[in-house]
């Protein structure tokens, strides 16, 4: 059974929106993962992210509790392996929202799996104008992000899936479709 699905973008493609869409309207758990960066104001601790100090971050490093760990923009971030073990053992499907890098990491460990899924904006204006719009960020940290751009879509071909997030309700069926294709069926859509 493929029961762990990445999602992964550029920043501002729309992944966070589509994975909160996929969890209202289907079944499927959410992995939380660790955090070092800050609590955005609409972000919930345990629910979004478990944000966690540097010191505590690498404890867990050290403990060997991560699958995979990513620094982005300056802020680590990790998944941990006991909720995969569980989606395993359970069959339950568990969505994760990871960097590129992360996605590709989970799918070489877990194979047989994985469903990764890559998110694009319309446009690179489209992208450009949401990472404004969402007001979390500092100019400099859009830059930033910005910059990472060609990296992460150079990742595009290292997945199995490529949606182009024009429109949130389309991406999220899309998702649910293709998810439901590769595993007969056993998504439950609300």
């Amino acid at each position: 059974m493929k029961n762990l699905v990445t999602i992964s973008a550029p920043s501002g493609a729309g992944k966070t929106t589509i994975c909160r869409a996929l969890q209202e309207n289907t079944d499927m758990k959410f992995s939380v993962s660790c955090t070092t960066r800050e609590k955005r104001n609409y972000e919930v601790d345990g629910v979004d992210y478990y944000f966690i100090s540097e010191d505590e971050f690498q404890r867990r490093v050290d403990n060997n509790q991560f699958v995979e760990t990513e620094n982005v923009h300056g802020c680590m971030y990790g998944t941990l392996k006991e909720s995969i073990d569980f989606a395993i053992s359970t069959e339950k499907i568990l969505l994760f929202e990871v960097d590129v890098k992360g996605a590709v990491s989970i799918k070489n460990l877990y194979p047989e799996q994985t469903i990764s899924i890559f998110i694009l904006p319309s446009s690179l204006d489209d992208l450009k104008a949401r990472l404004i719009k969402r007001g979390t960020d500092s100019s400099e940290r859009i830059a930033k992000r910005l910059e990472r751009l060609d990296i992460e879509i150079s990742y595009k071909e290292k997945f199995d899936f490529t949606i182009i997030n024009d429109n949130v309700n389309n991406a999220t069926s899309n998702i649910i479709s293709i998810i439901n294709k590769q595993n007969e069926g056993v998504l439950y859509v609300n």
